[in-house]
């Protein structure tokens, strides 16, 4: 056994009951739905399966989970928003268990969303495994950045500069900083042991982000539609571990199909 064996079993453990929360919720995901519901159902699953909802009071911050509808980026609070046709939702969970936490995001189409929704939300998904498809020991955190900004570049969509990846382990946010933009060969080296999240946030307009009065909700500056997949990782000797992937084998929406 190696020295990072029992951090990635604990992390295995909070990664799968968020995939599982994400797996649960999706069912539900119709129009008249409120995201409010979708955090007492997301707080209520994670609790009574031992863990516990990170987010939830995490500096200040009052909801379980994030709900980002359409435009916004991330971070958005959940409310009485009832779910409508048309909608893209991004849903982002993080548990807590045993003192470890598994961070992972989903996006959601409500009924029929538009062929640019759609592509939009393929390349993010696609963007996101193309990057942890290449990790491994001596890859540089620019690697990472580079896979995603020069794939979704090609399909004529932005990566988001304000809000980045970042390491996990028995801390909700820790070094380093995973950049979803970058330049190849570039940044901290890999190593076996490190554990961190994936997160691209890509638009479909231009990259600009605002964040509203809330101090929490970022949105796209032009109105344009954003998506964002999350998964959480560990880099072993010879590779990777996903922590987060979904028991059901739901990749990107629409599921149940």
């Amino acid at each position: 056994m190696n020295n990072y064996s029992e951090k990635f079993e604990k992390m295995k453990v909070a990664g799968k009951l968020a995939a599982n929360c994400l797996d649960m919720v999706t069912e539900y995901i119709k129009p008249g739905l409120s995201t409010n519901k979708i955090d007492q159902l997301c707080y209520e699953f994670i609790r009574d399966n031992g863990g516990y909802s990170a987010p939830l009071y995490y500096r200040g911050f009052e909801k379980s989970l994030c709900t980002s509808l359409n435009y916004v980026i991330c971070h958005g609070i959940p409310s009485e928003r009832e779910l409508e046709e048309n909608d893209i939702l991004n849903i982002d969970v993080t548990a807590i268990v045993d003192g470890y936490y598994g961070d992972t995001s989903r996006m959601f189409s409500v009924g029929e969303i538009s062929i640019k929704a759609k592509n939009l939300i393929d390349a993010t998904y696609e963007s996101l495994m193309s990057a942890i498809k290449i990790l491994g020991p001596g890859v540089k955190l620019g690697d990472i950045g580079n896979e995603i900004q020069s794939f979704v570049e090609t399909k004529g969509f932005s990566v988001v500069r304000d809000f980045c990846g970042h390491g996990i382990s028995n801390k909700f946010h820790e070094p380093p900083n995973v950049l979803h933009y970058g330049k190849k060969n570039t940044g901290l080296e890999l190593q076996p042991g490190m554990t961190f999240t994936i997160e691209p946030m890509i638009n479909s307009g231009k990259y600009d982000a605002k964040v509203l009065k809330d101090g929490w909700t970022a949105v796209t500056k032009d109105k344009s539609l954003s998506a964002q997949f999350e998964h959480t990782v560990g880099i072993t000797e010879n590779g990777y571990e996903i922590f987060t992937e979904s028991v059901k084998g739901y990749r990107k929406p629409p599921y149940n199909k």
